[in-house]
């Protein structure tokens, strides 16, 4: 099989490790990998912040960075979820109308793509650590993963899986939310470190980068005893 990678500007700028891996990953399962160099952001901070004509015209040029009819696979539940949700309210009846539907349908975060296309529920992981799991509103509301993670992480040898009350609640980070609003951010973003520290666990892993950018950055001024980690980090932590 032949994938395209999306790695979204976030992860390319702050986090390519995460990237790196996820092409690892791939690649041990089989999958040739192919990366654009030309791609760039998907568009959804200026959708989430009301500027929809830039987000369009970056929306544009997306779609056209991926012409390929093939599936094309991003470590991002958040980014995935803007392109295949929110394009249509972009690109509905437009001139790239057709376009924009057949990427809406081969648009993949990396653990609905293993688990639901590639049949993989164990990549050959191994992690020996206790962790809890973040649910990030995008990608339980927006993207719609449902078992996908869970079920990953429960396959990793060595994982010790413990949840955390309210998993699913948000960590405040929501884009420019958490600069709009850094008040109600910061105690969002307290109680979700306090349900995680509850668990005794060593890390908090989660499917978006940019959630647990938020929640280390508050363990880090905090001086807390827990980190955060990509769950394609932790799938490919022993590649």
């Amino acid at each position: 099989m032949i994938v395209d990678a999306f790695i979204p500007c976030f992860i390319d700028q702050a986090f390519p490790d995460t990237a790196f891996n996820m092409i690892k990953l791939l690649e041990k399962l089989g999958v040739e990998v192919h990366y654009n160099p030309n791609q760039s952001c998907c568009g959804q901070m200026a959708f989430n912040s009301g500027f929809w004509d830039e987000a369009k015209s970056m929306g544009e040029k997306f779609i056209k960075d991926f012409p390929n009819n093939r599936p094309v696979v991003s470590p991002s539940a958040s980014c995935s979820g803007m392109v295949k949700k929110n394009y249509s309210k972009l690109f509905h009846n437009s001139s790239l109308h057709n376009e924009y539907k057949i990427l809406q349908g081969n648009t993949y975060e990396i653990s609905d793509f293993l688990v639901n296309v590639l049949k993989k529920e164990d990549v050959g992981a191994e992690f020996n650590h206790k962790v809890t799991y973040h649910e990030s509103c995008a990608s339980k509301r927006e993207y719609g993963l449902t078992h996908e993670a869970r079920t990953l992480l429960k396959n990793v040898k060595g994982l010790e899986l413990v949840e955390m009350n309210e998993a699913d609640t948000c960590c405040g980070f929501g884009g420019t939310f958490s600069v709009k609003f850094e008040g109600i951010s910061t105690a969002m973003v307290e109680q979700k470190v306090e349900n995680a520290l509850a668990t005794k666990a060593e890390y908090i892993v989660s499917t978006d980068a940019s959630c647990l950018m938020n929640i280390q950055a508050y363990i880090n001024k905090q001086k807390l005893p827990i980190k955060t980690i990509h769950i394609v980090d932790v799938l490919a932590a022993n590649l």
